[in-house]
């Protein structure tokens, strides 16, 4: 164990977490090759109280939107496609709402203007959108489409900077047409296994598959006390798509961003872009929060970069992943509920900003 962050402190938190029975999950943290703490808590499976081990897969939610950019960013180097190419000289949305003028750039860096299937920011509830269409019915990227392609955008494309799953859906589609090969085989190949995340994976939720860990809910009665758990079958499809729902391992996702940083899966000018802030989201007295291409940075006042991260939260699901740039270490942590995380990463965070 290294002693440039609190180890103990870190063991401390993560095992009341657990033995509380907030967080079934597992942690991953490093600088670069040395591994500075790796922990693993609680069940895998609640039904059947499987323990979680290093290897067992979580679903990440939108941090697969890291991948999806980084495969987009792929084709961009290759030539095939291009930033400021509007997305509909790729995909064809006749009959939509999808403004001509919206590009890929727009769609990985959030400012669209386009209306999102479940507007995250405006408190909208994702599990809402499967209560009167069967989600076992969306399988393919096309059949998010029509989620959210007939919707009137909500501004003009680069009015404004706002999450959006709907962009990365689109440039899914976009990759899907210039590389004739479904989303998530591409991304197998061409991120996952270039990147040396050799038990990541998207997993149909619906089939038996070694180490990845069920999704699921604490149900609350009227004091708030859990009296049960609910699994999350019902509340989002059932594979993983272009804007949410891979699995990985903690490890896995710190070896992603080792191999972004260090230049595998993209060129040099392309891992530059992808490391550096492109839009401002929003900014108070203490830091600036910009989108990249799938990124979030903090940038503090005076300007300096503090770290760089994606987090991932859906019913059964939640995860993140930082890179802290001064002390160049990488924190992961993956778990199967929706609050699982963040308390958590927060006694993280302390112990390795201290």
């Amino acid at each position: 164990m290294d002693t440039s962050i609190d180890t103990a402190a870190v063991a401390a938190a993560l095992t009341t977490a657990a033995e509380r029975d907030h967080l079934s999950g597992a942690v991953h943290i490093a600088r670069g090759p040395d591994v500075l703490f790796a922990g693993a808590y609680g069940v895998a499976s609640r039904r059947w109280q499987v323990p979680v081990h290093a290897g067992t897969r979580f679903d990440v939610a939108s941090v697969t939107k890291l991948f999806t950019s980084v495969a987009v960013l792929q084709q961009v180097e290759a030539g095939t496609l291009d930033l400021d190419d509007p997305v509909t000289s790729r995909v064809d949305l006749t009959g939509t709402t999808v403004p001509a003028t919206v590009t890929l750039r727009h769609l990985l860096t959030h400012t669209s203007g386009l209306s999102d299937d479940a507007d995250e920011e405006a408190g909208e509830s994702y599990e809402a959108l499967w209560a009167d269409r069967p989600n076992y019915a969306v399988t393919e990227t096309a059949d998010l489409l029509p989620g959210f392609a007939h919707k009137p955008p909500r501004v003009e494309p680069g009015t404004d900077c706002r999450y959006c799953n709907a962009g990365y859906i689109l440039a899914g589609l976009a990759l899907e047409a210039v590389t004739g090969t479904p989303y998530r085989e591409h991304v197998t190949e061409h991120v996952f296994a270039r990147a040396g995340m050799t038990s990541s994976g998207f997993f149909d939720m619906r089939s038996a598959v070694p180490d990845v860990a069920e999704g699921w809910e604490p149900v609350t009665g009227e004091g708030g006390e859990v009296t049960g758990w609910t699994q999350n079958i019902y509340s989002y499809p059932p594979i993983g798509s272009p804007d949410g729902g891979a699995h990985c391992t903690a490890a896995d996702l710190v070896r992603f961003i080792d191999a972004v940083r260090g230049g595998e899966l993209l060129g040099p000018e392309l891992t530059s872009a992808f490391l550096t802030p492109q839009v401002l989201h929003d900014a108070d007295d203490d830091r600036e929060l910009h989108y990249g291409y799938g990124l979030e940075f903090v940038v503090e006042p005076g300007g300096a970069l503090r770290c760089y991260d994606k987090d991932g939260i859906n019913t059964g699901a939640s995860a993140i992943v930082r890179h802290y740039v001064r002390p160049g270490i990488t924190v992961a942590i993956v778990a199967n509920s929706a609050d699982a995380v963040w308390d958590p990463f927060s006694a993280i965070d302390d112990a390795v900003t201290a």
